[in-house]
């Protein structure tokens, strides 16, 4: 078939046409029709396919993830038992508002344990913070420099948690008249102990249920 034949072609007798002209008629159909199907049904359906591969992969990637975490599981129960052991140990040695005073006194006695003399014994106002309370005291001590660590050392080795913190160590004056005062240095630091604050909401609560009970008698 020429170019003539092609131009002389008519949709209108599409039946009278040579068998190659409604081959190729036939064929540029197909390809649109293959081409309209995959534009509008198969491109969505890959878009998709795409998407759902993608979450397959974090979906497996998870699921990997949680295997492992499944299979320490009893290492993992095992290390937490130990840290909320570690911590309760940790928390029974910060002391009750009731044993401040008697930790106050072997902070006292640590001291003159040590060969130490106290020249200012002050504790200074508690400070909350989270889960515990602060107590500073501000200690001024004299005494020979190995006093002072054994000082140090029996503070460390009392059964509730003291630290010594803002350390300063002076010389005394030379010209004083005391002949003993010879070799021995001042110190001066703040001793702070912990309290733990858990039994305050418990008190509270205590409190608070003595006064209902009160009022509801005197209603009665």
């Amino acid at each position: 078939m020429d170019i003539k034949q092609l131009n002389d072609l008519d949709l209108s007798t599409i039946g009278e046409w040579p068998a190659s002209a409604k081959a190729v008629l036939i064929l540029f159909l197909c390809l649109v029709l293959a081409g309209v199907w995959y534009w509008f049904l198969t491109q969505a359906q890959l878009d998709h396919l795409g998407r759902l591969q993608a979450e397959e992969v974090e979906l497996r990637a998870s699921f990997e993830i949680r295997q492992r975490q499944a299979a320490n599981l009893l290492a993992y129960r095992h290390q937490l038992g130990q840290i909320e052991e570690a911590l309760a140990g940790l928390l029974r040695r910060l002391p009750g508002s009731a044993e401040i005073a008697a930790l106050l006194v072997d902070v006292s006695h640590t001291g003159l344990a040590a060969g130490l003399e106290f020249d200012l014994f002050r504790p200074e106002e508690e400070q909350s913070k989270n889960f515990y309370a602060e107590l500073p005291i501000k200690v001024e001590v004299t005494g020979h420099y190995h006093d002072f660590g054994r000082f140090v050392s029996g503070l460390a080795a009392l059964p509730r948690i003291v630290t010594v913190q803002d350390v300063v160590i002076n010389t005394l004056d030379k010209g004083g008249a005391d002949p003993g005062a010879a070799g021995k240095l001042r110190l001066g630091a703040t001793v702070k102990t912990y309290r733990y604050l858990e039994e305050e909401p418990a008190k509270d609560a205590a409190t608070n249920k003595g006064k209902t009970t009160a009022k509801r008698e005197v209603a009665k």
